[in-house]
């Protein structure tokens, strides 16, 4: 997929600030007009839609932005309907809320208003995850796996995400909830992805180049399985605790750059020698 030059991927890790500094939400703000722009607030991974869109709407109201939607489909049916593609279509920002991922996928996977979704993401539209709205985010998708456990095979279920960012895992709420071993257990199932945890108030911005960016208070970790020299990963010892050997490891904080095509780091100073 094509990106727009400045990133129009940013991927929270959940629990965002919304009522001191809201550095996260203000940066989404910093993208659009925000006097004429659509921001559409998307509410189909919660269960609770009304209570979480009036909650956000709220606070992007009070950051300035004047042309707020909700965008509420509940079943396949809704997202059929031209009203709501129409919504999307109009989007300068697609914010998508937490909740669970798995019903993000399987109410609008393969419906007109993906379709609609893949088209304006091209034409730049920016795309907004937090929580189960980071997760749906990649290709492949964590969608239920034990916290603060060691890495089991058997423990960890996955599913296809929505496709806007490739060859990646991301997982949320990842320091918060102790999630390392499960997102280590989706890279060594697939080491040719990187796995990607995000702590809260804690974004990721993609680029064009395929760089992402970090902002927010916390860390983001890189996990890169693709020198592993031997894993136990297998139908026949799924039960066990996993084995791997060559796992690499990354923490970023704010300001810290990485290539998610070269799976390395970017120091400060080559970024502003290579801006030049």
């Amino acid at each position: 997929m094509k990106y727009n030059p400045e990133g129009n991927l940013i991927i929270i890790g959940g629990a965002e600030d919304k009522e001191g500094r809201k550095d996260i939400l203000k940066h989404v703000c910093s993208k659009i007009d925000m006097n004429e722009d659509l921001l559409l607030i998307t509410t189909v991974a919660t269960e609770f839609p009304k209570i979480v869109g009036e909650k956000y709407k709220n606070v992007f109201s009070e950051l300035g932005v004047k042309n707020i939607e909700t965008l509420d489909v509940s079943c396949r049916k809704d997202c059929n309907k031209v009203e709501n593609i129409q919504l999307v279509k109009n989007a300068s920002v697609i914010f998508f809320t937490g909740g669970d991922q798995l019903r993000i996928t399987s109410i609008i996977g393969g419906t007109p208003i993906y379709q609609e979704m893949i088209k304006v993401c091209d034409r730049g539209c920016f795309f907004v995850g937090t929580s189960a709205g980071a997760s749906v985010m990649s290709d492949t998708m964590i969608v239920q796996g034990e916290d603060e456990e060691s890495p089991r095979r058997c423990t960890l279920k996955m599913a296809p995400g929505l496709g806007f960012i490739r060859n990646a895992i991301i997982d949320q709420h990842f320091a918060q909830r102790g999630r390392f071993g499960r997102l280590l257990a989706g890279v060594g199932q697939n080491p040719q992805v990187l796995g990607i945890g995000i702590d809260e108030d804690t974004a990721i911005i993609v680029n064009v180049q395929g760089v992402m960016e970090v902002i927010g208070s916390g860390a983001v970790y890189i996990l890169d399985g693709s020198s592993i020299t031997y894993s136990n990963v297998s139908e026949k010892h799924q039960d066990e605790i996993l084995s791997m050997f060559n796992v690499k490891m990354h923490v970023l904080t704010k300001g810290n750059r990485f290539n998610l095509i070269s799976k390395a780091p970017f120091e400060e100073e080559r970024i502003e020698n290579e801006a030049d």
